[in-house]
């Protein structure tokens, strides 16, 4: 006779999956929240809010000059330790800058998982109010349809309809749409995603290669030409303007 308490119990009837419905859920992750400098701690209202989420346009935010950090963006479950407190290519933050008086520059630092990416996007255009979006990532190799070679650079875009409809700018004129099949995801799909919801002027510019380049570098500063004020250049941290990228890009 068989001993029910000893012997092992026969295999469960449910997938492995379907046991995860009897557990508890786990607690909801808190909201990414802003923070801004100043007495009143209140967001700016842009004209053009520009999202630099690859390394290449990162780059190209840090070593925009003028500008002065306003705020950052946080994600409670990321910790901010080895981070200093001057803005820097080593961070793994988010800061936001001011550019001239009607343009707010944000630079990720750090990769948006999946299932935050839909929150950090809305959170962000709902606290800044953007009139228009441009935001700056890179091609995924293997979300591209069609053949890409690491010793060529190339920039494709997106636009929401509104952007469609208001026409590109003359940088933009010229740059040729993502081909279709192709695939962009991330936070970068996520923030263009919530301009079309919120029926705003949005661009996604995305450069080849996915680490960035001179040539790249160069791309995306003719692009910028067309978002933000002329006075704005992009220099060496001794000040000099430099045309390509910087070894610390590779670092």
């Amino acid at each position: 006779m068989e001993d029910v308490i000893t012997d092992a119990p026969p295999p469960s009837r449910f997938f492995p999956d379907d046991l995860d419905n009897f557990a508890s859920p786990s607690s909801p992750l808190p909201l990414p929240f802003l923070l801004f400098s100043g007495q009143n701690n209140k967001p700016p209202r842009p004209s053009t809010l520009v999202i630099a989420a690859s390394p290449a346009s990162c780059y190209v935010v840090h070593h925009l000059s003028p500008k002065t950090l306003i705020g950052a963006l946080f994600l409670p479950e990321l910790p901010l330790a080895g981070c200093s407190l001057e803005p820097s290519p080593g961070n793994t933050g988010c800061s936001i800058y001011a550019a001239g008086e009607d343009a707010v520059l944000v630079s990720f630092q750090y990769p948006v998982a999946a299932d935050r990416a839909r929150a950090v996007a809305k959170r962000l255009l709902e606290d800044l109010s953007p009139a228009g979006v441009l935001v700056l990532d890179s091609v995924r190799s293997g979300g591209f349809r069609g053949c890409l070679s690491a010793d060529e650079a190339l920039v494709f875009k997106l636009e929401t309809a509104e952007q469609r409809a208001a026409g590109s700018g003359t940088a933009l004129r010229s740059v040729p749409y993502y081909p279709t099949g192709s695939v962009a995801d991330g936070l970068s799909a996520a923030l263009l995603a919530e301009c079309q919801m919120k029926k705003l002027r949005g661009t996604l510019c995305l450069t080849w290669p996915e680490a960035g380049d001179p040539a790249a570098v160069s791309l995306l500063e003719a692009v910028l030409r067309d978002f933000l004020p002329p006075d704005l250049g992009l220099r060496s941290d001794k000040g000099i303007r430099v045309t390509g990228v910087e070894s610390d890009l590779y670092v």
